[in-house]
């Protein structure tokens, strides 16, 4: 056994995909970045909101301000560039990374599994030589040519990719899902007058066939693309997917995420004459020197296990937790589980003079925009801070040691809406933790059978 560990770290393999996913992988965060600034979203999402709900145990992170928010989206602009072109790589896909996953870390309400996927897939390729062809450093410096790689900086590739769909697949195994045909029964039919397939969803069928599909397809996809014969048909599954669920649901840009990334699944003899297609309009060469590659460093090989436990660890972090997943929402994040629920909550919180006693509503508008209270009405952790940002605001205003407390409804999908935290509860006493949160109502599923 161990001389096969052995015999991996020293194999190697050609560098043609590698070069073609940096390709893409600019030109996709090229267009998530340009996407974010046209659409006015730095503004609307990071300047004017009065909160900002943080990840546990990064409160310190703060947006800069108007001139900083909109500096940082320059360079994440530029970095893009800089990743298509291979020029100062290095520079530019470790900026890209802190960039972009601080962006992410400003605000927990706009979470989305395709910008965690693209902070992961930045922070690996910060390890991998990407630059070593068909770029603009190899024009500066054609010494570090390297047209063979280790056969980890593909793999690495191949898992993170697989980890998307598996775990994805995997989640969707749940009676909601596959019995219940929720909620997708509830999303479908209001996109019957889509042209071609609208009427397809008028039948009570098509929402369980779509679900048991979407399942099969998940769990499949990865070894499908792995395996050379099935590769070119589970690679037109893949675009026909994403297309179809990109046309029907306000994923934004996750399907071309999806469709230019796992591109790099198919042989090097592809990669290969795209690239020397490129190369032919370009001062590039594909000529390079002896190169001896080094030995993978003990250094590497944790770091990549670390990283990979790590992956494997966190879509089953929610068995540390008592209650439904769906409902608690404990350990929901950072697991792949992508268009699982139609979820929504109407909150009222309270304010109580701790002196006085005396007791008022709270309207959320004033400090939440609708996307960050329609987030925050079902996601505990994202009441808690909220109620901890009204303690404080209302202290400073004059109140006498707030007593902050919130009646809470959600529905999960298409159930009818349920009590979800207790109402008694002081939350401004309540500190955040990775504990299990006692203080969410248990969730009665009034869809299974007695």
């Amino acid at each position: 056994m161990m001389s096969l560990f052995q015999k991996y770290w020293t194999s190697t393999v050609e560098i043609y995909p590698l070069i073609t996913f940096r390709i893409l992988f600019g030109l996709v965060t090229f267009i998530i970045t340009i996407r974010f600034m046209l659409l006015g979203w730095i503004n609307d999402q990071y300047i004017l909101p009065k909160i900002h709900f943080t990840y546990f145990g990064f409160a310190w992170v703060e947006p800069f301000g108007t001139v900083g928010m909109y500096s940082v989206f320059t360079l994440l602009l530029l970095c893009s560039i800089f990743i298509i072109l291979g020029a100062w790589y290095r520079i530019a896909i470790v900026t890209f990374f802190l960039l972009f996953t601080y962006v992410e870390f400003i605000d927990v309400s706009y979470y989305l599994n395709h910008y965690y996927f693209v902070s992961l897939v930045a922070g690996i390729m910060c390890f991998l030589p990407a630059n070593k062809a068909l770029s603009f450093d190899c024009i500066r410096n054609p010494s570090i040519v390297q047209l063979n790689i280790p056969r980890w900086c593909i793999d690495i590739l191949y898992f993170q990719i697989s980890c998307v769909y598996f775990f994805a697949g995997i989640a969707k195994i749940n009676s909601d899902w596959l019995l219940n045909a929720q909620p997708l029964r509830i999303w479908l039919p209001a996109h019957d007058n889509i042209p071609i397939i609208g009427w397809l969803f008028r039948y009570s069928i098509t929402p369980y066939f779509a679900s048991w599909f979407g399942m099969v397809f998940d769990c499949c996809t990865p070894f499908l693309l792995l395996w050379n014969r099935s590769r070119i048909v589970a690679y037109f599954f893949v675009v026909c997917f994403h297309i179809v669920t990109g046309i029907l649901f306000q994923i934004g840009v996750f399907p071309i995420v999806m469709i230019a990334l796992t591109t790099v699944f198919f042989a090097n003899e592809i990669h290969q004459k795209i690239l020397n297609k490129i190369a032919k309009f370009l001062p590039f060469t594909f000529e390079q020197q002896i190169v001896r590659l080094s030995s993978v460093s003990h250094f590497t090989k944790v770091v990549l296990s670390l990283f990979i436990a790590i992956q494997l660890f966190l879509p089953f972090r929610y068995l540390f937790y008592n209650g439904n997943l769906f409902w608690t929402e404990q350990g929901y994040r950072f697991s792949w589980r992508v268009m699982l629920i139609e979820k929504a909550g109407t909150s009222t919180f309270f304010v109580q003079d701790g002196l006085n006693g005396k007791k008022g509503f709270v309207d959320n508008t004033l400090f939440l925009n609708a996307h960050q209270e329609k987030q925050m009405s079902f996601q505990p952790d994202m009441i808690l801070q909220y109620s901890h940002f009204l303690k404080k605001y209302y202290f400073e205003n004059g109140v006498h040691n707030p007593v902050v407390t919130a009646e809470i409804y959600v529905t999960l999908n298409g159930r009818p809406s349920q009590l979800f935290i207790d109402s008694t509860v002081n939350l401004a006493t309540i500190e955040d933790s990775f504990s299990e949160k006692k203080w969410i109502l248990p969730f009665f599923d009034t869809n299974r059978k007695k």
